[in-house]
């Protein structure tokens, strides 16, 4: 068992924060801008609601962060009341936000000065497997940090690998929706063309989800997509925050995204709907609008 303090308890950070209570079995001190769900988490599970994210940190050994984009990042951690301001020496902050390379290099930076260390591990598996322990984990940082901090990462991951210094990580989950934007729009393309068809959704996916067209996004969202229930997962205004991160670091390393840019604009025409709190297989729903 170690102290463990959790920044950030939103839909991801709440049941993340409750594996390392209950399954890790660490003593667990919680941090949430809204007070009221930072007592509810403590009074579920047993832990410590602190009223500051330095005062979460203060006796932590590791210090995990997940919230919205990069400002709520440095807000939390080297703003005014920051926890790397309060980290004790040879404490580990690990950041789960899905944030730029840039501010997991400056994260480093800060906790280095401070005797301390750093890993970026942004996330993917959305709210069921937070809720389930069983996320993938991209990491970001030092070998022996690393090594140091798996163990306690474990404990709502299934997977949990190394990428490189800090901001590979980061620079992974780009990647990672960099692939489900292109994969999504095909499959929302896919159960519209089949309607179309006239044929039978249901069991055309059942068919090619066998074959080289499989994908988790079609055995996960093709029932919901058919149906037009959108209302659940993982909301497009979250989606176009990623991908305005990954166009961003396009920019700057040169590569190409014809098909992330364009995505990226048909989740543009959902919001125009007001589908900002849709789950991202609501493309369906622009192309049957």
């Amino acid at each position: 068992m170690v102290k463990v303090a959790f920044i950030g308890l939103g839909v991801m950070g709440y049941p993340m924060a409750g594996h390392l209570k209950v399954k890790g079995g660490h003593d667990v001190t919680v941090y949430n801008r809204t007070t009221a769900k930072a007592e509810k988490w403590a009074a579920e599970f047993g832990g410590t609601a602190a009223p500051t994210p330095a005062e979460a940190a203060g006796d932590a050994d590791f210090i995990f962060t997940c919230v919205g984009n990069d400002d709520d990042l440095r807000s939390v951690t080297t703003g005014p009341d920051g926890c790397i301001s309060a980290m004790k020496a040879g404490a580990t902050l690990i950041d789960n936000t899905t944030a730029s390379a840039e501010v997991a290099r400056e994260l480093e930076a800060a906790a280095e000065a401070r005797g301390c260390f750093f890993i970026d591990a942004p996330v993917s598996g959305g709210q069921a497997g937070a809720e389930n322990g069983v996320l993938t984990v991209m990491c970001g940082g030092k070998p022996d940090v690393f090594e140091h901090a798996k163990p306690v990462i474990d404990a709502y991951a299934r997977m949990v690998g190394l990428m490189g210094p800090a901001g590979s990580g980061q620079l992974t989950k780009m990647v990672n929706q960099i692939c489900i934007a292109g994969l999504v729009q095909g499959l929302a393309e896919g159960v519209h063309f089949a309607k179309r068809a006239g044929l039978d959704v249901e069991n055309v996916i059942s068919v090619i989800s066998k074959g080289a067209a499989g994908s988790w996004q079609m055995e996960n969202r093709h029932k919901t997509m058919n149906a037009g229930k959108f209302d659940f997962g993982f909301a497009v205004d979250w989606m176009r925050k990623d991908l305005a991160i990954c166009l961003d670091e396009a920019r700057k390393n040169g590569a190409t995204l014809p098909v992330a840019a364009l995505v990226d604009q048909f989740y543009g025409d959902v919001q125009q709907m007001g589908g900002k709190r849709w789950d991202t297989s609501s493309l369906l729903a622009r192309l049957e609008k």
